[in-house]
C-alpha cells in the first residue's frame, strides 16, 4: 500500500493544485516542497540561491527529498527540478509512488505568462523566450519525470481519475 505519492513535472504543470485535491480526496496530508523548504531554512529559495548558490541549494533540496521521504499518508508536490538532482528520482521511486503530471511546452506557457513576476527565473522573459525556456528545460528533465510509476496527461485528466490510477497501483503492489 502507498503510503505517499510524490507528483512531479516541470512549474505550471499543477502539482499544487492536483496535490491538494488528492490529498483531499484520500484525506491525507499535502506537502508543497518548495514552502516545506523555505520553512526549514528560514528563507524564501530566491534568498538560499543568493547565499548558497544553486549547488547549495540542490544540496539541501536533496536532505528535503529525504525526509519527506519517510512521511506517512503525504501527497508532496515536488519542486520542478527536484527530480533531476542527485538521487532524488531513486529515493522518491523507494519510498512511495511517482506520477509525471505532462503538459506540453506551449501549454505551460500560457499558465506561466500570468506567473512571471512571482517566478524570478521567468520574470523577464518575452512570450517567445519563455517558450524556448520551457522547451528546452523540459527537454532536459524529460527523462528523469519519465522514470515515474505513472506519467498522466496533465492537460486533460480529470482530477477524480487521479484515486483511480492510485489504486490501480495498489492493486499492482499486492
Amino acid at each position: 500500500m502507498t503510503k505517499r505519492i510524490f507528483l512531479v513535472g516541470f512549474m505550471g504543470c499543477g502539482k499544487s493544485t492536483i496535490g491538494k485535491y488528492i490529498a483531499h480526496d484520500l484525506n491525507w496530508d499535502f506537502v508543497d516542497m518548495d514552502s516545506f523548504f523555505e520553512e526549514k531554512h528560514q528563507c524564501t529559495i530566491s534568498q538560499y540561491f543568493e547565499r548558497y548558490g544553486e549547488d547549495g541549494f540542490r544540496k539541501a533540496e536533496n536532505e528535503v527529498v529525504a525526509e519527506l521521504s519517510k512521511q506517512n499518508n503525504a501527497i508532496i508536490a515536488t519542486g520542478g527540478g527536484a527530480p533531476c538532482f542527485f538521487n532524488n528520482m531513486d529515493i522518491m521511486l523507494s519510498a512511495g509512488l511517482v506520477i509525471y503530471i505532462n503538459v506540453e511546452p506551449t501549454d505551460l506557457c500560457h499558465r506561466l505568462r500570468n506567473a512571471k513576476n512571482n517566478r524570478p527565473l521567468l520574470a523577464q522573459k518575452t512570450d517567445d523566450e519563455l517558450l524556448s525556456y520551457i522547451s528546452s528545460k523540459l527537454s532536459e528533465r524529460e527523462p528523469f519525470y519519465r522514470r515515474a510509476h505513472i506519467v498522466v496527461d496533465g492537460e486533460h485528466l480529470p482530477f477524480s481519475a487521479y484515486r483511480t490510477l492510485i489504486e490501480l497501483h495498489n492493486e499492482t503492489e499486492k
